[in-house]
């Protein structure tokens, strides 16, 4: 039962050949026993999700179907949950329990999906590969000694171990698809205002957005069409409306035009990796689309505007988190300073507080113009070149990351290394483009992924390319070892 996609269990529950009450039973089982050694979930939630379970296989019996009705997932620990500890990777929120569910979460589960347990991430989402939790670092069932890819490791992890068929997660800089590459999964980020940010817990709010992951395309297609839509609560959600994700699916890919940019492919991407891609593009061709080479010019710029820009906005969000209305607070403060220093000093770590200091020193008095406002124009600059590339092709493909995933701990001592980890999906974020990673492949065992990116509220496009490509290869159905 746990090797089975969301497209397949939504077969089987209309099918009367299982019940989502025994599927979940199954799962927990199966996470109860595997997940010490990964580490991918912080909670676990077997008594809402046996009565979730149930639930939906009254309203299945009564008539009532739909593709994730009774199908079990899990939320990146950055989505409110009512009643249940929403942590955000943090020692900082270890104690908070949500007083409301996040629009998504709210919206999954009136579609009847099953909620597991919320899943690890790298703390407020700032990290490349899981290691900055406050809960401990997660491992790759690929090979655990090597991360899974940051900040949504823990719903990547659980997912690829296959721990349960799909969860959501969030993608501020590539969260999504970086983690997607490095555990043989499927990742989208969705268009910025496609899906809800109300209730999921801000790191950079003009770049969070949150999307799904799973093994297939047509799996995230379900998972989408679950999250996306309107919503009053947030002012950033846009009201566009949501096609039907699944319909397209089926397209063909003839006379499709696609992009693939020159700087993609410098001295800094593994050579082995690039290889993989040109193999994908070939395979894409055999399909019939047509390839073409473009240039984004402005691509080298893109990681040091992202890394002024988001902990910018992570400094304002954070502020929030001062030991007095909610969250980690120290003992026995001697004034309101003290309250805000310990406090804090407590319940951020490394990196948080890393990227608050950066943030708070490029909005400050002297420096806003030189710093902030200068990456704001850069990343005009970047959104220009993507709409300019779009006037000549349908989509843009290149590699989601320049290396494979490396050994835990290897780059705890430079963060910068790990911040160059982003070169390739920054930019869609900048931009606000939906993108995708899907399998491409594997380098010394370890999984690679081929990133696309399209224009606009184009996400059906990217799941359709994504799908035929994945009926034309294997890579996707692999499973690792001991799994």
């Amino acid at each position: 039962m746990h090797q089975m996609t969301l497209a397949e269990i939504a077969r089987g529950l209309a099918d009367k050949k299982f019940s989502s009450e025994e599927l979940t039973k199954v799962l927990l089982a199966r996470i109860t026993q595997l997940d010490p050694q990964l580490n991918s979930f912080i909670s676990l939630t077997e008594e809402l999700a046996l009565e979730q379970a149930k639930a939906a296989d009254a309203r299945r019996a009564s008539g009532e179907s739909g593709a994730l009705l009774g199908a079990p997932i899990a939320h990146k620990d950055l989505f409110c949950t009512q009643g249940i500890r929403t942590s955000c990777g943090s020692k900082m929120l270890d104690n908070f329990k949500a007083p409301y569910d996040a629009t998504v979460v709210a919206k999954l589960a009136a579609a009847g999906a099953v909620t597991l347990g919320k899943t690890n991430m790298d703390e407020f989402a700032m990290g490349s590969a899981n290691e900055s939790s406050w809960y401990g670092a997660v491992k790759n069932p690929w090979n655990l000694e090597h991360v899974p890819g940051g900040s949504s490791g823990g719903s990547a992890a659980a997912v690829a171990a296959r721990l349960l068929p799909a969860a959501t997660a969030t993608d501020t800089g590539g969260s999504i698809r970086q983690p997607a590459a490095f555990t043989n999964l499927t990742g989208l980020k969705p268009t910025y205002g496609r899906v809800s940010r109300w209730g999921m817990i801000a790191y950079a709010s003009s770049l969070d957005q949150g999307g799904p992951l799973a093994r297939t395309a047509e799996d995230c297609a379900i998972l989408l069409q679950g999250m996306a839509g309107f919503d009053p609560n947030d002012s950033t959600s846009i009201d566009e409306p949501v096609p039907d994700y699944s319909a397209s699916l089926g397209d063909s890919l003839q006379g499709l035009r696609i992009g693939v940019p020159k700087e993609y492919f410098s001295a800094g991407l593994d050579p082995r990796i690039a290889e993989l891609i040109q193999n994908s593009i070939q395979q894409l061709q055999k399909l019939g689309a047509v390839i073409k080479e473009i240039s984004l010019p402005n691509m080298q710029h893109a990681i040091p505007a992202y890394y002024v820009i988001a902990p910018a906005e992570a400094s304002s969000n954070l502020s929030r988190f001062d030991g007095v209305r909610f969250g980690h607070r120290c003992e026995n403060p001697a004034n309101l300073i003290d309250l805000y220093k310990r406090s804090r000093g407590e319940g951020f770590g490394a990196e948080v507080q890393r990227r608050i200091m950066v943030g708070a020193y490029a909005l400050s008095a002297g420096y806003y113009d030189a710093y902030y406002l200068k990456a704001q124009k850069i990343r005009r600059l970047v959104k220009n070149d993507f709409m300019a590339a779009f006037n000549e092709v349908d989509i843009i493909l290149g590699p989601t990351t320049p290396n494979p995933a490396w050994k835990l701990g290897a780059k705890n001592s430079d963060p910068v290394a790990a911040y160059l980890e982003d070169v390739y999906t920054i930019t869609a974020n900048l931009a606000g483009l939906p993108g995708l990673s899907m399998p491409a492949g594997f380098v010394d065992g370890l999984p690679v992924g081929v990133q696309l990116l399209a224009p606009y509220f184009q996400e059906g496009r990217l799941l359709n390319v994504a799908h035929q490509y994945q009926l034309n290869t294997d890579w996707h159905t692999r499973t690792p070892t001991g799994f």
